[in-house]
């Protein structure tokens, strides 16, 4: 499938607070059962690419695994959750978290803070065989070469397997999509002119890297705090 998952994916399936120590650094509660947000595909941006900061937006980074979806599949077991599975892709999931914080306090939707254009930069197409143990990766990511987030997918709360039978017993998953399993903690702002960097890593060898800068966007969406 290479990278033509990023023109003929239909969707991307973000699983939020997957990660203790993420969830502890944003005070929210740990879910029973594994918890997700729609993206648009439209969010993608390749690595060396820019992410377009919005007016008046404060713009996190979150460093993810992603799981590029090979074939159409519903109501998957977790055990053959593996055969859906046709590869793996290093993605940073941006947030416009005033934004997010501001609808969340409302009780109303946050797809707005998720679904920006170029709010998801995202790596090369990494093949199946090339990962010995997707639950055993090394996720880390650089601004301006201060590292910020630095975690393993080793802690997880819900693997990936589980992720897809979840996440296939409410929608159908389709050939192309993306499933981002979550970010470690380290959270915090990119601003425009910083440099991004993440590194995907298998017990010491650089299997990917993203790299990205930030800059304003010019018209669009501005942010007006209440």
């Amino acid at each position: 499938m290479a990278s033509s998952f990023i023109r003929t994916g239909k969707k991307i399936v973000a699983i939020g607070r997957n990660y203790a120590g993420h969830i502890k650094e944003l005070s929210n509660a740990t879910p029973k059962e594994p918890f997700f947000f729609l993206k648009p595909t439209t969010s993608y941006v390749t690595s060396g690419g820019q992410v377009e900061i919005p007016s008046g937006i404060i713009a996190h980074h979150e460093v993810e695994l992603g799981l590029v979806i090979g074939k159409r599949g519903r109501d998957i077991s977790q055990a053959d959750a593996d055969s859906y599975i046709d590869g793996y892709a290093l993605a940073v999931d941006m947030t416009a978290r005033n934004l997010q914080d501001q609808v969340k306090k409302k009780g109303l939707p946050w797809s707005a803070a998720k679904g920006f254009d170029t709010f998801t930069p995202i790596g090369s197409f990494i093949p199946k065989a090339n990962i010995n143990n997707p639950h055993d990766l090394h996720l880390s990511l650089e601004i301006n070469g201060v590292v910020k987030q630095d975690g393993s997918t080793a802690d997880m709360i819900f693997n990936c397997h589980r992720l897809i039978e979840h996440i296939s017993s409410i929608m159908t998953l389709e050939e192309g999509d993306l499933v981002l399993t979550g970010t470690p903690a380290g959270v915090g702002p990119v601003a425009a002119g910083d440099k991004v960097e993440c590194h995907l890593t298998q017990a010491g060898v650089k299997l990917d890297s993203l790299v990205f800068t930030a800059i304003d966007r010019q018209g669009g969406y501005q942010f007006k705090p209440e």
